[in-house]
């Protein structure tokens, strides 16, 4: 099994077409894959299969680490959709692609940059079905209450701003909790954040994955929750790696911009593919 490895300001991800996939995506055999001492070692998998209808070039699956399935990554939908540019699924530099939290469309700026157009982000859904219109609320987690910010943006964001404890944040102890609160039944994606005029600086919990170096729905999440506090429409959010520009509408409809590039391109061997078939 052919697979490659791409990066996203650190964000990484295995990527596989599912012809060459000889197996279903278990969570037991996604874990494996992901795991770095006995697999390959990845943020996640990102799982490209063609499609029938000629409006999309692909659907795209994302699986996180922990074997869960994403409805939506920033990042690994940037990594699958310079992939497919360079490896021919599609010549045009303006797509579509289809994935659980519906069609994204693409603009390849160069060879490891495009725009992602992510759709409306909104502060209601059933990801927060206690939530009032705002998507305002507290959550408690190491022992105190936060106030956060509900976005859905594809999948659900929890964004919180804090001061100058920021850098300090223990988000190992803190983000789990936050993850799996009552409040969020399909669990939830965290980030705080601290607004400085037209930047914001981020750090993230993801869920299934724990803290990052940099998540492009984090990030999109924590401009939106800015924007709604005050901040302009034009945002430059600053990850532990890397920027990441985020565009919000009128309409909270939101462009991500930024890099993504491969790291190597590898075969499973027959050892761990025997391992593998074994966990069906």
């Amino acid at each position: 099994m052919r697979f490659e490895k791409w990066t996203a300001l650190g964000n990484d991800y295995l990527i596989v077409e599912a012809a060459a996939l000889p197996w279903t995506p278990t969570p037991e055999r996604i874990r494996r894959l992901c795991d770095p001492h006995f697999g390959v070692g990845s943020d996640g998998v990102l799982l490209l299969a063609p499609v029938e209808d000629p409006a999309y070039v692909a659907e795209l699956r994302i699986f996180n680490p922990d074997g869960s399935e994403a409805e939506l990554s920033g990042n690994g939908a940037r990594q699958a959709v310079l992939y497919l540019r360079r490896s021919g699924w599609t010549d045009e530099d303006e797509f579509t692609i289809v994935t659980k939290a519906g069609p994204i469309t693409p603009t390849i700026r160069s060879e490891r940059e495009a725009t992602l157009d992510m759709g409306r982000a909104t502060t209601t859904s059933a990801d927060y079905p206690t939530g009032e219109e705002d998507g305002r609320g507290e959550v408690l987690a190491a022992g105190r209450s936060w106030t956060f910010q509900h976005i859905s943006i594809g999948n659900p964001q929890c964004a919180i701003e804090i001061g100058e404890e920021l850098e300090s944040l223990a988000l190992g102890s803190i983000g789990p909790e936050i993850e799996k609160s009552p409040l969020f039944p399909n669990r939830t994606n965290v980030s705080f954040y601290r607004v400085n005029g037209d930047r914001v600086r981020a750090r993230i919990f993801e869920r299934g994955v724990g803290e990052t170096l940099s998540s492009g729905t984090g990030a999109s999440g924590a401009a939106v929750a800015a924007h709604l506090a005050g901040a302009p429409g034009n945002l430059t959010v600053e990850l532990d790696g890397g920027e990441l520009e985020v565009e919000i509408g009128d309409d909270l409809a939101v462009r991500l911009t930024g890099w993504a590039e491969p790291i190597f391109s590898g075969e499973l061997s027959v050892e761990i593919l025997r391992f593998l078939d074994d966990l069906d």
